[in-house]
């Protein structure tokens, strides 16, 4: 089976393996088998061959940790603490024939890499979803049976989708969504993997920077950062300009002093009432 650096077992990590995680991130993300052996398993002064194979076997199949000679390293960066001006982002969007899975599959993705607070890369395909678009939803979108007849599968289109995607952190509008419906499709072709990828939804970053705004529909968002959105309900435009308003968002961050995605996660804005003697001086102006 062909492996990515974005999969991982379809499993919760286990107790003992996160707080292995935690241990080598304190100390700069790597440390000797014997003392991962030592502070996690409680088995001190172990033969360092000893404590690698076990370390080994904790690690199971879990990509994040590595054993490398007598020594455990993490593989993958701590997406949370990384600077938001040093990662990157891919903004993506998918259209469905239906909003359950199952039965429903994706019919079209659509993604943009983001860095540097720019577009540098995208990505694009209709896809076969092996099943009729009902009526209602080729009304919505404009996607016909027609279209996708030749359109490669999913499972056709898995590789180059998670080689676009790789480590970056995903971001899409109602993003529980996506990323849930993405993997779901992502079983299919690679059995008890999902994506390992951090994600952030721009309706929740958008509801804590400008909660002032009426409206946190996409099409709201775009028109209030006057974003260009020519075609709604297809995967390629509308990922677009989800990734300019994320680019927007970053900047709005960035001015309220947020640097790293755990603080984009915490950050909230405050209202300000205005106070009454102002409102009625105001009033009376």
């Amino acid at each position: 089976m062909q492996t990515f650096r974005n999969l991982v077992p379809d499993v919760p990590a286990t107790p003992l393996v996160e707080e292995a995680i935690r241990l080598l991130h304190s100390n700069g993300g790597h440390a000797p088998a014997t003392e991962v052996c030592a502070c996690i398993l409680e088995l001190p002064d172990l033969e360092p061959a000893v404590a690698a194979a076990l370390v080994s076997e904790l690690i199971g199949e879990d990509w994040r940790l590595r054993v490398t000679g007598d020594g455990v390293e993490v593989v993958c960066e701590d997406d949370e603490c990384r600077a938001l001006s040093e990662t990157d982002f891919v903004v993506f969007d998918i259209e469905t024939t239906g909003p359950k899975m199952p039965p429903s599959r994706v019919m079209e993705i659509g993604a943009a890499r983001v860095r540097d607070g720019r577009i540098v890369a995208e990505f694009q395909t209709l896809v076969n979803p092996l099943t009729p678009i009902p009526p209602f939803i080729a009304g919505l979108t404009g996607i016909r049976d027609e279209m996708v007849a030749d359109a490669p599968t999913f499972e056709d289109v898995a590789a180059d989708w998670l080689g676009f995607a790789d480590t970056s952190v995903l971001v899409a509008h109602n993003a529980v969504f996506d990323v849930r419906f993405i993997n779901h499709e992502v079983s299919h072709v690679f059995p008890g993997r999902r994506m390992m990828n951090s994600h952030i939804c721009t309706v929740s970053l958008a509801r804590q920077l400008l909660p002032e705004l009426k409206s946190f529909r996409l099409g709201a968002l775009a028109e209030h950062f006057a974003v260009p959105h020519r075609t709604r309900h297809r995967a390629g435009d509308d990922a677009r300009a989800t990734a300019s308003v994320f680019i927007r968002l970053l900047e709005h961050l960035d001015g309220h002093g947020v640097r790293d995605l755990n603080g984009a996660r915490r950050f909230r804005k405050q209202l300000q009432p205005q106070a009454s003697g102002q409102a009625a001086e105001a009033g009376s102006a």
